[in-house]
Parts: structure tokens; sequence; C-alpha cells
């Protein structure tokens, strides 16, 4: 048994996995704001999932621990983790003596990642995870291996500038994906106060809002442009679309469509790549980004068990 947890800004979600990768239990709770909150959410949630699963810490061989922030590769330290309230936190160091058990951690976009892949039961060829939720971030992987590029910027499509003459982006440049399509930014752009902005700037764009219909297409512009970077770039064979705002579903992928139809149209090179056929959306409640962090703890175990 496993352990996969992703520690989200407001929950955290649990799941107890088997050698197969198959869920077996699954939980989720509120996730604490600062260091020793968010240490103990995490001893917390990996007993809870335990006893759905009816197993002890003894039968669990690794913990994965998929976190928003930079996690240098192969090692267990998070940095910047800001909607956490986690300036530098080394989750290893903190929960390992409290769980008694192997600790890995990986940002939590890339762990979602290998959680959709995992799910789209694609044991070989490449695949590109793209999480829409109050940023833009892309997860890549290769024969079952994320692909993180020399600097580990592998993926990062929010701070492609695609509009020099677009919106200002937190990064500093104009126009880029994430100031386009990220949750963040196109609540700012409404401007209105809501529990779901980007829900009701789709609620009045059906309703014939303009402003509302021009913040829509620059959000499904931005999806696009995400979507042929990553094939363009990476020749990626699918790209699985995920995070908060896949929640929309056909309200968003139907946008996206038209989007890449109309590059398509224009161009003969861009309409052999199929981009339609090759961007699919994740299943609503997957737990992509906890399975992913699974896969984390048993690929750290695996590197243990061959020296």
């Amino acid at each position: 048994m496993r352990v996969g947890l992703d520690v989200g800004g407001t929950k955290t979600d649990a799941v107890v996995v088997d050698d197969d990768a198959r869920v077996l239990a699954r939980t989720r709770l509120a996730t604490g704001w600062g260091v020793d909150a968010v240490g103990a959410t995490i001893v917390r949630a990996v007993d809870l999932v335990a006893a759905e699963a009816g197993v002890g810490r003894d039968e669990i061989r690794s913990v994965g621990i998929g976190m928003p922030g930079q996690v240098a590769p192969g090692s267990t330290r998070v940095v910047h983790a800001v909607n956490l309230g986690v300036h530098d936190l080394d989750v290893a160091s903190t929960v390992e003596p409290m769980l008694g058990l192997p600790v890995r951690v990986e940002n939590d976009v890339k762990a979602a990642a290998l959680g959709a892949h995992a799910l789209h039961g694609a044991g070989t060829g490449t695949m590109a995870y793209l999480n829409l939720g109050t940023g833009v971030a892309a997860g890549i992987v290769v024969d079952g291996q994320l692909w993180r590029g020399a600097g580990g910027s592998a993926g990062e499509v929010g701070h492609i500038s695609v509009d020099p003459a677009g919106p200002p982006c937190r990064c500093g440049q104009r126009g880029c994906i994430e100031a386009l399509a990220g949750g963040g930014a196109v609540a700012e752009r409404w401007g209105r106060p809501g529990a779901l902005p980007v829900r009701d700037v789709f609620d009045a764009a059906d309703a014939g809002d303009p402003r509302a219909v021009a913040l829509r297409a620059d959000l499904a512009r931005g999806v696009a442009s995400a979507i042929r970077v990553l094939v363009l770039t990476a020749d990626v064979d699918t790209v699985v679309i995920g995070g908060g705002l896949s929640a929309l579903g056909e309200r968003l992928t139907g946008p996206v469509a038209d989007e890449l139809d109309a590059g398509a149209a224009a161009s003969a090179f861009i309409r052999s790549l199929h981009l339609r056929d090759r961007a699919t959306l994740l299943p609503p409640a997957s737990p992509a980004a906890a399975l992913g962090a699974a896969l984390v703890g048993r690929a750290s175990e695996e590197v243990l068990a061959h020296g």
C-alpha cells in the first residue's frame, strides 16, 4: 500500500493505492495554514485515509506528497508555497519522524501529470497535463517519467506571451497564456465579487454581456495557445486538461475547440497536427494529483531498492 496526498490551499486530497496504482480508498480534509498546520494536516490525512482503507501505518510503504510551490528535483524541500502560508519547508524532516514512513515530495502539477498519465492507461508515449487553475502550468510525461528539462521548467507554458498587446501578467510581460486563461487573472479582469468568478464570467457571456464575451474568448484563446505550444514544442500524443477550470466541462472545451479549428482553417500545417483530437478533459473529481503523488512515492522507493 502507498499513500498519495494532494495538499492544496483549501483542501487535502488523500488516496491509498496498491501496486497496480488502483485507488483503494480516498478522503479529503481541510488544509491548515502555515508550516506547523500543514505538517499536522499531512499526518492526519495519512491516518484518515489509512483508516478508510482498513490498513495500519505498518502496511504503508511510502507517502508521496504533491504541493504547490517550487520543489527541487530529488528533494523534499518546498519553497514559495504562498497558498499554504509556507515560505520554506523541508517536508520530510517535518513529518517523517511523526509518520515513521519514507516521504517524497513533488510539485502538485507535476504530480498530477503522473496521475493523469496513469489514469489514461498510457505506459508509453508522451502526454502533457495542462492545469487550468488560479494560474496555468503543465507537466510533461514521457514513457511514464516526468520530463523536467535542463532546469526543471519544462511545461511552464503559462508565461509564454502570445499577445504582446494583451493584458499585463504578474510575471511582468503582457499577453501571457496565464494572463488570458488563468483563473486569477480572469477574476481580476472581471472585477466583480463572487465565489466562482470564472463561472460567473461564462454565465454572463451566455447572457450576452459583451465584456464577459471578450473575457471568455481570451480564455479560450489562451487555452488553445497552450495546447498548440505543447504539441509544437514537445509533440505530445495527448494534452489532458485538468485543474479547477476544467469543471466547466463542455462550456470550456467548446470555445477552445472553436479556437483550435479557426487556427487550423488558416494553416494546412496546423490542420495536419489534429490539435482538437489530441486534447481531452480529465474526468470530473479525478484523483489525478493524489494518485500521481503516490506514484512519486513509489518511484522514490524503487530508487532506494535499486541502489
